[in-house]
């Protein structure tokens, strides 16, 4: 098959699924009770891309799998959205084409871009100016990871140029929001130290981006780092974490495994 029989052959199958003599449970859903399976299936492939190796065929089989799932959730929305008489799988296809050629006037228009920094600058005021969006900020969906939320607004509004001119004065941003959470831990202002925390938390994300850092995946390679030595310490002395253990005694055992886990890498 080519690529538009296979293509068409996937609509056909969510066709029967919904059909008559379909699916059961496929028939029964809607569009908004595929809300949480579309999420699920996108960190999947997250996860899937974040677990690729090139060269080894089971993770390859694996990001095909998960890209085919979150596929699957496109394809069923827009099937619903055709038995509604909204909208077909066509029209989607349709929008996302037109909207990526708006989107690069500089490949597909008489414009052009220096560099990547000069594609988003133009990204963000075509945005803003196409979509009939009052503010720069807009459409950056709150429900995803407040990581992910404060990369977007801090790159799009870097892309503009406001942001900082070095990473010193950065570092330099760090400092001042630590300090100023200090002093709200030392006055115990409950309000105050969730809102400096977060002031803290923004500026090192901020920090990353600058860096060229994704901070949700370093976060993530932190926590799997953090994971694997906390294991360690359960195999060194399954007792660990039976609470009877003092600091000290845990402390040494983290050292213990930071060693092993160093050594297996």
């Amino acid at each position: 098959m080519n690529k538009t029989e296979e293509i068409a052959k996937l609509l056909d199958v969510m066709r029967t699924l919904r059909g008559e003599n379909g699916c059961p449970w496929d028939k029964e859903q809607t569009i908004e009770s595929l809300k949480p399976y579309i999420i699920e299936e996108a960190f999947e492939t997250v996860e899937a891309i974040d677990e690729l190796k090139r060269d080894d065929e089971q993770t390859v089989a694996e990001l095909k799998k998960e890209l085919g799932d979150l596929l699957l959730q496109v394809v069923f929305v827009s099937q619903i959205a055709s038995e509604e008489k909204i909208f077909e799988f066509e029209d989607v296809a349709k929008a996302i084409t037109s909207k990526l050629i708006t989107r690069h006037p500089h490949v597909f228009g008489d414009e052009k871009a220096a560099d990547s920094a000069e594609v988003l600058k133009k990204w963000s005021l075509i945005k803003k100016n196409k979509e009939a969006r009052k503010h720069l900020l807009d459409g950056i969906p709150k429900s995803m990871p407040a990581t992910l939320i404060a990369q977007r607004y801090s790159s799009r509004a870097a892309s503009v140029g406001f942001d900082w001119t070095e990473v010193g004065g950065l570092l330099d941003k760090v400092d001042e929001e630590r300090r100023e959470l200090s002093e709200a831990i030392e006055k115990d202002d409950r309000d105050n130290m969730e809102e400096e925390l977060g002031d803290l938390l923004f500026v090192v994300i901020n920090l990353g981006r600058k860096l060229g850092i994704d901070s949700e995946g370093a976060l993530k390679r932190c926590c799997a780092k953090f994971k694997a030595r906390f294991d360690t310490m359960e195999d060194l002395d399954p007792t660990c974490t039976d609470g009877q253990k003092n600091i000290d005694e845990l402390e040494e055992l983290w050292q213990m495994a930071k060693s092993i886990v160093k050594e297996k890498q």
